[in-house]
């Protein structure tokens, strides 16, 4: 199974600051040691043009010349720099190529991403760009796909997502996240889940079976991208959910399940995770990568090929 990285462009943070930079390298570290036939690869760069499918020319171009006023750099809530804005080019590029990878051999993965408090015009909560919206539209520009799900099981609602997304009927936003946690101001996604705090595993588990079965009703994809947070964790000291690692676990086979069981190709990226003990996070964000190297094991075993939806049925 392919996956990409991009720990190596790191981002400046001052002393303290409370964004665990350290996880990507120590989730690659972890992968490497403890998932077998992965084949890793450094994320591409994405250049303006793919990013203009989800943001506006001017906010492009003030992030990219460091030209945000100091309110909207706040509202990101990392300093500029080009590392920054470097970095976060490579994490949108991760998940376009995951998702290209994903049409041909069933699933591929991020070892970041999942940038989606990011608007049009705007970043907030630690996201510059909006990956998985910008790699929606990056494959359906290209004719690989038509329709696109994104399954967004970070603890906090997609809500940059959901904004850019909202009257665009080809792509369908789903969201399972803490009702009261952040953002609270929320979006309308296409389906939204709000959870209770202290949500446990059982609970947790009926309501994306619900929505997941909801998913299946109201639209067909052609590609999931799978924002699979961390923060869902009991550990978790931005969460306010109480998963635990098995938990987690059954959310993640649900989902690998749901794309199999339609022969969807999923492109999955990591999103957040702020655990207490960070090694924790990384913990949740490792088994992640397991089960969709073990999912990517069932893909290959199918005798039906994932070539572009779109090319199938054009012929």
């Amino acid at each position: 199974m392919l996956a990409f990285y991009a720990d190596h462009f790191v981002l400046p943070l001052p002393p303290g600051h409370r964004f665990p930079m350290r996880k990507y390298s120590m989730l690659r570290d972890a992968v490497v040691r403890e998932v077998s036939g992965l084949e890793l690869h450094e994320a591409p760069r994405a250049g303006d043009d793919a990013l203009a499918l989800a943001h506006s020319a001017d906010y492009i171009a003030d992030v990219s010349a460091g030209r945000l006023d100091p309110a909207r750099q706040r509202e990101i809530g990392f300093p500029w720099s080009h590392e920054m804005v470097e970095r976060s080019r490579r994490s949108a590029g991760a998940t376009i190529a995951a998702c290209r990878t994903a049409l041909t051999q069933g699933i591929a993965v991020n070892l970041a991403g999942g940038t989606h408090h990011a608007y049009a015009d705007k970043g907030g909560g630690f996201c510059v760009f909006n990956d998985a919206a910008i790699a929606a539209r990056q494959l359906q520009r290209d004719g690989q796909v038509r329709r696109v799900a994104v399954i967004d099981l970070d603890v906090h609602q997609g809500n940059g997502t959901a904004s850019i997304l909202r009257d665009d009927p080809s792509v369908f936003t789903l969201s399972l996240h803490g009702e009261k946690n952040y953002p609270f101001r929320k979006e309308a996604s296409d389906l939204d889940v709000g959870l209770p705090d202290g949500c446990d595993d059982d609970s947790y588990a009926a309501a994306l079976a619900g929505a997941l079965e909801t998913l299946k009703t109201r639209f067909a994809p052609d590609l999931l991208i799978y924002l699979a947070g961390a923060d869902p964790h009991e550990d978790d000291r931005l969460g306010r959910l109480r998963l635990t690692m098995a938990g987690l676990a059954r959310r993640d086979t649900m989902v690998f399940d749901f794309a199999l069981s339609h022969r969807l190709p999923i492109a999955v990226a990591m999103a957040g995770g702020y655990g207490n003990q960070i090694e924790n996070t990384v913990a949740v964000h490792t088994q992640t990568v397991a089960l969709a190297a073990a999912c990517h094991a069932r893909y290959s075993a199918l005798d039906t090929g994932f070539a572009s939806p779109v090319a199938a049925t054009a012929a």
